[in-house]
């Protein structure tokens, strides 16, 4: 079979681009001091809710076909060659190129059936559905991992807090250029592009302990000099940044999939995003509170059964095998995985037997830390056109992923003295998906 990263593209041209000990302290003080009024405040019982969530998100990158996977039209015109298959939820039917995920339905996932979204731009589509919103002119929102780092991590770790994971060169360049916005440096996502190990964090051989340690005394002074009179957030987020390397070198063989029996790295499969979804499993066993692991390239304007019949059929088996690993270890309830893209794929098939970008109805799904079990949110017309049913946005997705983190989504942040909320005013999660 072709390779999926060798397939026709559209022309774009993003295709030519070869805190746990601290509130487990909180609460017991609360409960100690209050008993269970305390442990009933808003405020407190918000901070244990979150207390160790995690999320992984499985960036399906080019737009996955919602009519391959979780939202399929047998015997449509628009429905393609794959029959439907019923899932543990009586009268909700996925692709049958997903058995595992429709045999996990009740017990893991919730899906999300009506996004409409509005733009099929991968450059656009790509930084909306990372962030939830698009930037005002002269103000950069953060992508979903730098706000997912502020708020879930533990201060007191020395693991990463961001992590993106993206091998293939296609679309690479949509999540590299995304940033922490006014956040600031200090959360910015950490890049995994030629290996899976964090870059730039080993010294050369040549250098000693005492010279590195000296070295590191030198940036520091340095850093203070500079630091002087120039008190900014820039400044501060920048020293605090550095100050995570010691950790980061520490914490470098958790990436490192050897590590692991070989019977867990057979259980994922040999397959680069199956051997990429087990370190993020390491990671997230670990505490690092967000990773991203790419899966391209599902842009399958020519041979789109033929591509999805390799891709879903991977997806199948990889989401399967993480959800069951995470759940075994008791580390699902706290977790939750994503699966998310740019946009869907045209119920309309082309002349070359593909799917072009489609973000009028397409498909998501939630599994895990804070969702329903078995819920299937959102309808869309007997051929796939539209939402007839629920229809949401990336807005209402992102507040609805961050109330499931125990995030509220109507926070504000504040540049100076500018509040700045956690999505757009207005926008509200939604709770039918919630648990």
């Amino acid at each position: 079979m072709t390779s999926p990263t060798r397939r026709q593209f559209c022309g774009s041209p993003e295709h030519a681009l070869n805190r746990r000990q601290f509130l487990g302290t909180a609460a017991a003080a609360a409960g100690v001091m209050g008993g269970l009024d305390a442990l009933a405040s808003p405020a407190i019982s918000n901070e244990i809710k979150k207390k160790d969530r995690r999320v992984i998100l499985l960036w399906l990158a080019g737009g996955a076909s919602q009519l391959e996977t979780f939202d399929p039209k047998p015997g449509r015109p628009t429905g393609g060659p794959f029959f439907s298959i019923p899932t543990s939820v009586p009268g909700v039917h996925f692709c049958e190129l997903l058995p595992k995920l429709a045999t996990q339905f009740g017990k893991h996932m919730t899906v999300i059936r009506s996004l409409n979204t509005k733009d099929g731009n991968h450059n656009t589509a790509s930084h909306l559905m990372m962030r939830g919103r698009r930037d005002e002119p002269n103000l950069k929102y953060p992508e979903i991992g730098s706000v997912l780092a502020k708020e879930l991590a533990d201060p007191k770790s020395s693991v990463p807090e961001n992590v993106s994971i993206y091998s293939p060169t296609e679309g690479r360049g949509n999540i590299t250029r995304l940033t922490p916005g006014f956040l600031g440096a200090r959360y910015s996502a950490v890049h995994l592009h030629e290996k899976m190990s964090l870059p730039n964090v080993q010294p050369p051989a040549e250098i000693s302990a005492s010279d590195r340690e000296a070295r590191d005394h030198l940036r520091r002074l340095f850093s203070r000099e500079f630091g002087q009179g120039r008190l900014t957030p820039a400044v501060n987020s920048h020293n605090m940044a550095y100050s995570r390397v010691p950790g980061l070198i520490a914490s470098n063989t958790l990436f490192d999939v050897s590590k692991e029996p070989a019977k867990v790295r057979a259980k994922y499969g040999p397959t680069q995003f199956g051997q990429q979804a087990l370190i993020a499993r390491r990671l997230v066993e670990a505490g690092v509170p967000f990773v991203r692991v790419a899966r391209a390239w599902w842009d399958t304007h020519a041979q789109n059964f033929e591509s999805h019949l390799e891709l879903a059929t991977e997806l199948d088996h990889v989401m399967s095998t993480l959800l069951d690993d995470l759940h075994d270890r008791g580390l699902l309830e706290h977790t939750l995985v994503i699966t998310l893209a740019e946009f869907g794929r045209t119920p309309k098939i082309n002349g070359s037997v593909g799917r072009d970008h489609f973000a009028r109805a397409w498909s998501s799904s939630l599994s895990g830390a804070g969702v329903k079990r078995g819920c299937c949110y959102g309808e869309t017309d007997k051929d796939g056109q539209t939402v007839s049913k629920g229809e949401i946005g990336a807005g209402e997705l992102f507040a609805t992923i961050y109330e499931a983190l125990g995030v509220p989504h109507n926070k504000d942040y504040y540049v100076g003295s500018r509040p700045i909320p956690l999505v757009n005013p207005g926008i509200k999660p939604v709770k039918d998906v919630l648990a």
